[in-house]
């Protein structure tokens, strides 16, 4: 495992499982209206970032991303949509996709606007955007339908693909937060049985990335992170009747994804809504089986910076995906 951040050297294997103990002491703090103003306002409308569509500007030598095409990838539910956004591609070749999962512990009221302005900084660098909205808690959301509508989502690029000029073999998921949590899952998929929702992927990942994410939902259920919604998520406690659910849900629990999966992991120090070691911990759990991760500790970094498109964290990300698709 490769780790950075403000600890410096490596951290054993014991102190990271006893920080998800200490982190009980968060279990009040919730995604709240008000956090979500921190993190940006929640339109449902807006896919072209900060100030609205997509401007005609020049960025970095780059001109902006045509605007977003919002495509239906189910027929289930009219949040079973994304947002494709399409850099100008002179050269008519293939070119990488990342998918971007938003977060907002999987309840209704948060949507894809949240990663807009991260959308419009992958067109900016060449590459596709695949911004999915899905199905949260109490509009026909929660294990299985908000994972299988990512994975559906995720499956989708397939049929898009020959007509925008989509590569296949370079697509990665990036999810923020509950976003993490799907993220990360669908990297999973080609190792959950066949009976088991999301199995059998259409389309794989090579990369993942979790930013902030909540990959531990027994340990976020325990622990009443965001006001219980992983318990809300998956129906039940993980000792109840539904505790086998977690078993196949939950990212730590998937682990190993393979070395043909690149992972990074970016928290910061200073998030008080997902607490870091929910990141350390599952990195630590994927270098000892033998995955290909990388965890970077922001120091004095929150929550919501992780999806500032001039933050940072952002840059972290930016830097891996240009490595994992060159």
């Amino acid at each position: 495992m490769t780790r950075s951040g403000d600890e410096g050297s490596r951290v054993s294997r014991r102190a990271l499982l006893g920080g998800l103990g200490a982190a009980a002491a968060l279990s009040v703090v919730g995604c709240s209206d008000d956090d979500a103003d921190e993190g940006g306002a929640v339109d449902g409308g807006t896919d072209g970032g900060p100030g609205g569509d997509s401007e005609r500007s020049a960025a970095g030598g780059r001109a902006d991303p045509v605007e977003p095409e919002v495509i239906a990838y189910g027929q289930d539910s009219p949040l079973q949509v994304g947002a494709l956004t399409l850099t100008d591609n002179e050269a008519r070749e293939p070119v990488p996709v990342v998918v971007l999962v938003h977060g907002g512990f999987w309840r209704a009221g948060f949507d894809r606007s949240l990663m807009a302005p991260l959308a419009l900084s992958l067109g900016r660098e060449g590459i596709a955007a695949w911004n999915l909205d899905y199905r949260p808690i109490g509009e026909g959301g929660g294990w299985p339908t908000t994972f299988t509508d990512v994975a559906d989502g995720i499956d989708h690029l397939a049929t898009l693909a020959p007509d925008r000029l989509l590569d296949l073999d370079r697509v990665a998921v990036v999810g923020h937060s509950a976003g993490g949590t799907l993220a990360l899952w669908s990297a999973a998929r080609a190792g959950l049985p066949a009976a088991i929702p999301g199995a059998d992927p259409a389309v794989s990942p090579l990369a993942v990335v979790s930013q902030a994410g909540v990959t531990n939902l027994a340990a976020a259920a325990v622990e009443g992170l965001g006001r219980g919604a992983a318990v809300e998520l998956m129906g039940g406690q993980p000792t109840g009747d539904d505790g086998a659910d977690y078993l196949y849900a939950s990212p730590v629990e998937r682990l190993p994804l393979g070395t043909e999966v690149r992972q990074l992991l970016v928290h910061g120090s200073a998030d008080v809504i997902v607490p870091p070691a929910q990141s350390e911990t599952y990195a630590a759990r994927a270098d000892d089986a033998g995955d290909e991760v990388t965890l970077e500790v922001v120091s004095g970094a929150d929550h919501f910076v992780m999806i500032d498109p001039d933050g940072e964290p952002w840059a972290t990300v930016l830097a891996f995906l240009r490595d994992a698709f060159a």
